[in-house]
Parts: structure tokens; sequence; C-alpha cells
């Protein structure tokens, strides 16, 4: 078996053969820069580590205590792509409980708010009322940094300004104001987000890939070209759903210009973490043009480490770049086993442990080496894991 040599990093991968895409991941593409992170617990000083490019509002709020253990740029607007379906379905349960709601309602809620179904908060917003929903719960829950999308975008909800510190109120709301059925509907559907969206992009970034459960989250993303996890809706069919514009193509309204950038891609995690639901956290983050979704998602994930999260238990294991596009997780070492999902391209992921199983090929590389993703529930090949040699240095063998 060849061991993988150390000058990896600067490997531009060639086409793999079509067995392998078949059964492996598809078409390779250059290496992302290599890297490994083992998990620690955060000092209480910590401060919000935003990465280079990056512009992030950051709020944490420690229930406990009633304090902010984070804050950065907590009043700055960011659009809000898929947070706002949080207003969307409070909007739809205001003074009625869940139950009272026709069942076709209940599923749009579920789907919207577990898969972030686009669909669903479309045909919210159309019946009732557009941009009054966000006008209204900007009056219910006294947000100060919340604006209804420009007029010249009325059925973009996701232009809907949000920032981080509204984000906090939202949640506080749901926790210690809102009537418990509807507590507890939200919270519950919140707490079964799938991995994969409907929209085929993968979810579980920052606050879900960042912390053990209990977890409870509300994701955004906009302006990313592509997800993966799933067959994906086109970017075309999406934009036409939710009003989101394609990746470089948002246009910039000179009345929204100077608050909300609609233009970079988005992407931000939101929720509740720890027993009792005890922090809240709210990170919003803009990417240069151009970045791919997995250096976003790698990117925001890094950002929400580095907070100082009270009651956050963090999963063992280490965390290391990938390389390749579509590269599948799948339910034992082997090729011929069950595909469990698709990276995104690039992304860090958490290795628990590591084992030998079936020989891949990728030349001029060759592994037998398989790495166990716990937060996956899966195996990926190490040969497309961003290490020097076949095995990862100080993980242990399964």
């Amino acid at each position: 078996m060849t061991t993988l040599n150390r000058a990896r990093g600067a490997l531009r991968a060639g086409v793999l053969t079509a067995a392998l895409a078949a059964l492996l991941c598809g078409t390779a593409t250059t290496m992302s820069a290599a890297s490994a992170e083992s998990p620690s617990a955060r000092p209480a000083s910590a401060r919000a580590d935003v990465p280079a490019g990056v512009t992030a509002g950051v709020a944490v709020f420690d229930r406990q205590t009633g304090t902010f253990t984070e804050q950065l740029n907590t009043a700055a607007q960011f659009r809000s792509a898929s947070v706002v379906k949080l207003l969307i379905a409070l909007d739809v349960l205001w003074n009625r409980g869940p139950d009272a709601l026709p069942a076709s309602d209940r599923a749009r809620i579920d789907t919207m708010l577990r898969g972030s179904d686009d669909d669903a908060a479309s045909t919210f917003w159309s019946n009732n009322g557009s941009g009054a929903i966000v006008d209204r719960m900007v009056t219910r829950l006294g947000l100060t940094d919340t604006a209804r999308p420009p007029s010249t975008h009325p059925g973009y909800w996701g232009y809907t300004a949000l920032s981080a510190r509204d984000t906090v109120k939202i949640y506080r709301y749901l926790l210690d104001s809102a009537p418990a059925a509807t507590r507890d509907y939200v919270l519950g559907d919140l707490r079964r987000s799938t991995r994969c969206a409907t929209d085929g992009y993968d979810q579980h970034f920052g606050i879900a890939g960042s912390f053990n459960r209990p977890w409870a989250v509300k994701q955004g993303w906009s302006g990313f070209s592509s997800g993966g996890c799933t067959a994906p809706a086109t970017t075309a069919a999406k934009a036409a759903r939710t009003g989101e514009a394609p990746a470089g193509t948002a246009a910039r309204t000179p009345a929204v210009a100077d608050a909300v950038d609609l233009t970079r891609p988005a992407l931000h995690t939101t929720g509740v973490v720890g027993a009792g639901d005890r922090s809240i956290v709210a990170v919003f983050t803009l990417h240069p043009s151009g970045t791919s979704y997995g250096k976003a998602y790698t990117d925001i994930g890094r950002l929400t480490r580095s907070l100082n999260v009270p009651g956050a238990a963090r999963p063992a294991g280490t965390w290391v770049g990938t390389w390749g596009s579509g590269v599948r997780v799948r339910t034992e070492a082997t090729t011929a086993s069950g595909a469990v999902t698709t990276l995104p391209a690039g992304a860090e992921v958490l290795v628990g442990c590591q084992k030998r199983g079936e020989q891949v090929s990728q030349p001029p590389y060759v592994n037998d080496w398989w790495a166990r993703l716990p937060q996956y529930g899966g195996y990926m090949t190490n040969i497309y894991l961003s290490v020097p040699e076949n095995q990862v240095p100080g993980v242990p063998v399964c």
C-alpha cells in the first residue's frame, strides 16, 4: 500500500475513474488546506474567533445568569435567509395553539422548521400578508433591528433584515413568554432538524455540528450555488420559490444597501443549546463572493466552536479538513455499503476513530483506512482527509 505523500496539501486531484465515481464520490477537486483540531473546553474569557474574510454578528445569552457571554456586532443587520421562518411560524401560531391549526398548516410548519422548506414558507408569506408578517412580529416582540424586505423585493422573505440581538429576543420570547403549547411545538420541530434540508443543503453546521444534543436549531443560507446533501432543486427554481436570487446575481438597492448586504453569500446558525435550553446562540455570517458552501460551512463551524456557550457539551474527536466533491459517508468501511449522505465539498469533519476497511484507489494514492464520523453515523475513506499520512495522527483505532 502506498503511503500518502507529505506534500498532499498541494495536490490537484485528477479525475476519478467511472467505477470509483459511481461507488465513492464523483469528480475530485482541488484539495483544501490540511487542518486538524481537537476539541477543548472554552475558557470564560473566550472571544468570538472570526475567520479571515468573514463578517459576523454574534450573541450568546446564558439564561441561567441572565447575561451575555459573547457579543460581537449584535445590532448589525443581515439578510435573514431562512431564520425568518421563526417569525413566519410564530405569526401563524399567534393567539392560537397548534391544535387549532388545520392539518395542512401544521404539516407546512413542520417541514418549514425541520427541513427549512421554502415552499411552505412562501405559502404562509403569500397568504398572511407578506411583509406585514414581519411588521406584526416586530411590534409583538419589541424587535429593534428587524425589518421587512425592501419594497423592491416584497416577495423575497429571505431579505428580511435581522440581527443577532433580535434573534436572542425571539428565542427568549419562545422559551419564556410563549404559551407552553406553542413553545413545545416550535422547539420540538427545531430539535428534529433534519441533516439534509429539502433544497439539498446539509444544514447541520454551526450549532448542530459544534455541540452535542440537546440543541434546537434554525439555520439560514443564501447565495450558494449547490447543496448536494440530497438531489437539490435547481438554483433558479429555488430563487423563484423564495425570492432569494441565485449566487452572484442578487441586486442591491439604494434603500437598503447601507444596512443589509444582499450580495455576499450568507450562512447563519441560531438556536438553543444545553440542558434546560440554557444558552441561546445566534451567529450571522457573510462570506466573500464566490465562497463555496463547504468553505463557509467550515468557517461558521470554527467560529461557533470558539464561543463561550454555557451548558454546551462538545463532541469528542478531532476536526479534520476534507478535499474532493461528492465524497460520501457510508454505513460501513466499504464502497459497496449504503450511503448515509454526501459531504459539502471541502467541509471539515469530526473524526472519532479510524479502522481498516476496503482499499480505495485515487491515483497516485491508495488507502485502506476509513474514518468513523460520529456526527454522521458512518464512515468515509481516509483518502479524502487532508492529512499527510494514511492514518489521522492521534486518532484511535476503532
